[in-house]
């Protein structure tokens, strides 16, 4: 029972919101129709107001807000079966403002009463908020009809000057004495005008009665109105002054807004001419199309002797033979069992006398039942208003006022503030600007086409009325609202399509400033420059192709196909102009392809630091390039399938175009597809021959113009290609029935692909210089020189071997003479030491930085032809070890560093011998197929190891955010790199005072030796001279050396020593202290000697250090050689004599690792092992 008294109860509150909905009218209508007839009354024949008429008018406003929350709009309809509006409101104005009384506050009332009663109805949006359920029966028809009738209301005599009275007095004061309510007074009446324009009037029909004829031509009587009152002329002078006063400013949405409204209903090209000849060119043309279809009906009409009758039997596959049967028993069960369907031949009877002379296949798709199809929407932007010819010359004349008085001004401030993204902006004022700037700029161009051969008609119609949308300001915004528009979600083809059509004129406004026509230099520069802009962006020339791709049959408006059509052909026209007149000499911008490296994974146990990927370091790149633009590569483009069915798709529409240009359009595009470009393949489809046929059947009936002409002769032509193509590959038949697209229409076309002439040397991009080559990978050094020199001999450049091999025997010749003179000043030096000394390229630093760069001479100019131009001789100079000094001059100039040492020149001399008498073995190829070419390497950021001198990898003028962040890399590598190598001095070492004491007993051990006479800084050992000398003596010679296999130890005295140190110039003791550290490092002991005719090879160059970690290494280094030293079994000792060696050692060591605690505190280790790896 419980349950049952529940429903119930729920029940009960659904009848009752159910009811609040339905008693809504119920309740507002005695409220409305009490304060409509306090307003006042008509009284023999004059209107009288009632004495509450202010309050009631501002009732019934307060009660029009109840529409804001329902979607019914009860308000509304309750409104107009009352007749509000034409029986008060308008009596009300006219007895207030339309007397003089244009302060009044009631006529300001019934003017924003009357402001809102006409607000326009966004059907889109009005129907994505209805509700299902209760909102079923919902209907606007007698809402859009109401605003009719107040249209029809407003534009009585007298309404409308009445209310360009009440703006008069706001705007008569000046900017200081003016306040909020002035402008919200004129802004209401501005509304006004914009709704008043806004009411689309029912389309012209010879049935209408008087008054839905009178409802038909309501915007022309507008357009009278507004001129006879003057509002024309205070919207003109609101645009002009947008930029000055801050309350026009205010207004110049609206006022874009209301111009968009009056000029979308009229083409500018019929508004150029001469209005009173309008009416005879309307009915010629009706006279033309009415013509066309008579002659239409007459061929395919009956005769006169029809009504007899036609009765005729059309055989189908009448050659077909019936199949043979075995026996006579088959053939009857054949025969009993067939169907006419079945039968070898088919007999249809057709009853109409066009099948006489016509085909029997287009008489049987008439009986066909059609299937319907969605209509295709004209126009989104634009309407056709039926305007009387007084409407049209007043349109024309605002027009002209408008373009030579505030067209610059007016449309660049709008532009600001849309740039600015003011609050007043709306996504649809981007819109109107578009549609508003296309319309004027083509009314421009008609009305200077028009007046160009009357005298002084160029004079008045000078570019400079249209400067502004020359700028490139306004074609980037352009662009980017197309942009914008292409991206969004859904996208908004209506934008998409003003953007195509602004670009269209501005193509041609170059064309028309470029003309030969024009005599002023200054205009056809800027013609140049501006196209060379348009060209530049790249965007304008991929919009061409992607709005003819992206054209689907019911997604786009005809006027979207149109203009798309008409965008390809001037832009194509304009071009191809250009490239006669002055060649592909322009650049245009295109996006780089992204680019993105491979990342090596790292090995097991390889500790990775946790560092934010710095986005420098990122190798995609995704930029902006330059390249070339070459107008056939461009015109190549449009060979595309879906190009081709857009086209084919407006082609089959011919019978609608309003003009031969429109034919004109679309046969130029197909004729760049199948004859310039050589792609008639892509008309080789069912659907496509189809239509061809359609065509010539019909074209008895095309205009005797030349491009309906060109038509057919295409036609003809790509017909001739199909039959040829099919001729030679008979499955061409099926693959007609198939989409040519993704290049399949290639093989069926006469299009060849670019044959790429094969150059003896590719050359490096911006300069002659051809591009380096290297040998392939897997080949030794010794190898790679051989197959160079094999490359250059099979080239017949035997004698650039020869030259390269002089260039190294001079400098071999040369740093031999130095070695010479720096190593054998001594009279009893041997030249054996020094040939040893050479090969073991153990050279003091003296000698070493007397070595000089060697610039190669060219002793012809076939060797500096050969230097710089012959990649194969640079190849063989890099392998020699030549360097360049600028590699981006024109002659190159080539140089054998200082650093390489005479043995490694006398190296690579000798296998450049080797290989002349024995060439390299290429296993019967070519030299040049063990070449390819040399790849540029990427720069890459080392990463900076610890002792690497930082500063040096530095560019001076390296980017300050790039040197920023490389420096905070490098120290965050730091902290992972080196601390595996560091250590603290002091943890070392422990105590101090420990420390201290040890200084102090080594400095007076170090006095002590002083004072015997001997430098306590001098090694024991002595230098090379004395221990040969030493070896002399002990009768001790080079072949003892050999067969122990260690270095003699220096076998001097300590008492020797010091006398060989006395002797000693004061100019050797003061030599630094590098040179000191180098020599003892050549010097030391307990080192193992190499064989005499081993080849020691060079240590290889360490990377750059810093100063003071430098010096801390070496230092160091020389500690562990002498802890090696001390560690090592003991030398031989030479007669007798070896006590001391041992102490001088200590005392060595602990003084050099004193030095090193003083110059820094932290001691690298192993950092040279590390290197050597």
């Amino acid at each position: 029972m419980a349950d049952v008294d529940e429903i119930t109860s729920s029940e009960s509150e659904g009848d009752k919101e159910n009811a609040e909905y339905i008693d809504r009218r119920a309740l507002l209508e005695p409220a409305i129709t009490s304060v409509v007839d306090a307003l006042g009354g008509y009284e023999d024949g004059l209107y009288r107001m009632g004495d509450e008429v202010a309050g009631c008018l501002r009732d019934l406003k307060m009660l029009w807000r109840k529409d804001d929350t329902d979607d019914e709009r009860t308000v509304a309809r309750i409104f107009w079966e009352t007749r509000v509006l034409p029986n008060d409101l308008i009596p009300i104005l006219l007895a207030t403002a339309g007397q003089g009384l244009v302060e009044d506050k009631r006529a300001v009332i019934c003017a924003d009463l009357i402001t809102a009663m006409t607000w326009p109805i966004d059907m889109a949006e009005e129907l994505k908020e209805l509700d299902e359920e209760l909102d079923k029966g919902t209907d606007y028809t007698q809402l859009l009809l109401s605003h009719l009738h107040y249209k029809a209301a407003l534009l009585k005599p007298g309404v409308i000057k009445a209310f360009f009275g009440i703006m008069l007095p706001p705007l008569a004061k000046s900017p200081k004495e003016r306040k909020v309510r002035d402008g919200q007074v004129v802004n209401v009446v501005l509304h006004l005008i914009r709704n008043l324009a806004f009411i689309k009037d029912l389309r012209p029909n010879s049935q209408f009665n008087a008054e839905q004829a009178e409802l038909s031509s309501l915007q022309s009587k507008l357009i009278k109105a507004l001129s006879e009152t003057h509002t024309f002329q205070l919207l003109l002078t609101i645009a002009a002054n947008t930029e000055n006063d801050p309350l026009f400013n205010s207004w110049n949405t609206l006022i874009l807004e209301i111009f968009y409204l009056l000029f979308r209903g009229v083409t500018p090209s019929s508004l150029a001419i001469d209005q009173t000849k309008q009416p005879a060119v309307n009915l010629q043309r009706l006279l033309a199309s009415e013509a066309k279809i008579r002659q239409t009906w007459a061929r395919k009409a009956n005769s006169r002797h029809s009504r007899f009758g036609t009765t005729i039997a059309v055989t189908l596959n009448p050659n077909k033979k019936p199949r043979e049967v075995a026996n006579e028993a088959s053939e009857q069960q054949q025969a009993e069992t067939s169907t006419p369907s079945s039968a070898s031949s088919k007999s249809v009877v057709l009853h109409r006398q066009q099948a006489i002379s016509s085909e029997a296949g287009s008489i049987l798709d008439i009986t066909k039942k059609q299937r319907s199809r969605k209509g295709n929407l004209v126009d989104e932007l634009a309407r056709e208003d039926n305007l009387s010819v007084e409407a049209r010359s007043t349109l024309q004349n605002l027009a002209v006022e408008f373009v030579e008085a505030c067209f610059n001004v007016f449309l660049c401030v709008v532009l600001k503030d849309i740039k600015s993204e003011r609050i007043k902006i709306t996504e649809k004022d981007n819109l109107r600007l578009l549609y508003v700037t296309n319309w004027f700029l083509e009314f421009f161009l008609a009305m200077r086409a028009n007046e160009k051969g009357k005298a002084g008609g160029n004079k008045k119609w000078v570019f400079g009325l249209i400067a502004e949308i020359a700028e490139g300001f306004w074609i980037d915004w352009v662009l980017k609202r197309m942009r914008e528009a292409v991206e969004e979600k859904p996208k908004q083809w209506t934008e998409l399509q003003a953007g195509i059509q602004c670009l269209t004129q501005l193509l041609l406004l170059i064309d028309n400033m470029s003309s030969s026509d024009i005599a002023d230099t200054e205009t056809r520069g800027a013609a140049v420059t501006l196209q060379g802009q348009l060209i530049y962006h790249g965007d304008v020339l991929d919009i061409a192709i992607d709005s003819l791709r992206s054209y689907k049959e019911g997604t786009q408006s005809l006027a979207y196909l149109d203009c798309s059509v008409y965008f390809s052909y001037a832009l194509l026209r304009l071009l191809e102009k250009s490239s006669k007149g002055k060649g592909d000499g322009t650049f245009v911008r295109q996006k780089k392809a992204r680019r993105k490296a491979k990342k090596k994974a790292g090995t097991e146990g390889e500790v990775i630091p946790d560092v934010e990927d710095d986005p420098e370091e990122d190798d995609e790149e995704d930029g902006i390039q330059e390249t070339f633009f070459e107008f056939e590569e461009f015109e190549m483009k449009f060979a595309n399938a879906e190009v081709t069915h857009t086209l084919l798709t407006y082609l089959a529409r011919y019978k609608e175009f309003s003009s031969s240009e429109n034919m004109r359009r679309v046969v130029s595009l197909m004729h760049r597809q199948a004859v310039k470009a050589k792609a008639e393949g892509l008309f080789f489809k069912v659907s496509t021959l189809d239509l061809f046929k359609t065509l010539l059947s019909d074209q008895d009936s095309f205009p005797r113009e030349q491009a309906y002409k060109d038509l057919v002769k295409l036609i003809n032509y790509v017909l001739r290609q199909f039959f040829k193509a099919l001729a030679e590959q008979p499955f061409l038949a099926v693959e007609a029935f198939f989409p040519k697209n993704r290049g399949h229409w290639k093989q069926f076309s006469s299009w060849e692909p670019e044959q790429k002439t094969k150059k003896e040397s590719k050359t490096t991009e911006g300069s002659g210089i051809p591009q380096e080559v290297a040998v392939k990978k897997g080949h030794s050094w010794s190898d790679q020189l051989g197959i160079a020199i094999a490359a250059l001999t099979e080239d017949g450049n035997t004698g650039l071997v020869l030259w390269t091999k002089d260039i190294l025997q001079a400098v071999i010749d040369q740093r031999k003479r130095i070695v010479e003179e720096s190593e054998s000043k001594s009279e009893d030096e041997d030249g054996e030491d020094v040939a040893k000394a050479l090969s073991l390229q153990a050279l003091s630093p003296d000698t070493l930085a007397k070595f000089q760069d060697y610039v190669i001479p060219y002793l012809n100019d076939d060797h500096a032809n050969a230097a710089t131009k012959n990649a194969r001789l640079k190849l063989l100079f890099r392998l020699c070890k030549f360097s360049v000094q600028e590699e981006e001059a024109e002659e190159l100039q080539w140089f054998v560093p200082a650093n390489v040492m005479p043995a490694e020149l006398q190296s690579t001399a000798n296998v450049i011998d080797q290989f002349l008498e024995t060439p390299f073995d290429l296993q019967g190829k070519k030299a040049s197929q063990f070449l390819g070419k040399k790849s540029k390497r990427r720069r890459r950021r080392r990463s900076p190891s610890p002792v690497s001198d930082a500063g040096s990898l530095l560019d001076d003028d390296e980017d300050p955010t790039r040197k920023k962040k490389r420096e905070k890399k490098t120290k965050e590598k730091e902290v992972y790199k080196s601390a595996q190598f560091i250590q603290d001095s002091d943890d070392e070492y422990g105590d101090m005072d420990a420390f201290l004491e040890k200084e102090k007993a080594l400095r007076e051990r170090m006095g002590r030796t002083s004072e015997v006479g001997r430098l306590a800084t001098m090694k024991a050992t002595g230098t090379k001279k004395r221990r040969r000398r030493a070896k002399d003596d002990t009768g001790t010679g080079k072949k003892k050396h050999k067969a122990d296999g260690s270095r003699p130890p220096g076998g001097s005295t300590p008492e020797q020593g010091s006398d060989d140190a006395a002797a000693k110039s004061s100019s050797e003791n003061s030599d630094s202290n590098e040179r000191s550290r180098n020599t003892a490092d050549h010097s030391a002991p307990g080192l193992v000697a190499e064989p005499e005719d081993a080849i020691v090879p060079a240590r290889p160059r360490p990377r750059p250090r810093l100063q003071t970690k430098a010096s801390t290494n070496t230092l160091t280094r020389q500690s562990e050689d002498i802890h090696a030293a001390s560690s090592s079994p003991s030398p031989q000792i030479v007669d007798g004599v070896g006590g001391p060696d041992d102490e001088v050692v200590a005392e060595e060591e602990s003084r050099l690792l004193t030095t090193a605690r003083r110059r820094n505190r932290l001691i690298v280790t192993g950092s040279d092992e590390e290197d050597e790896m």
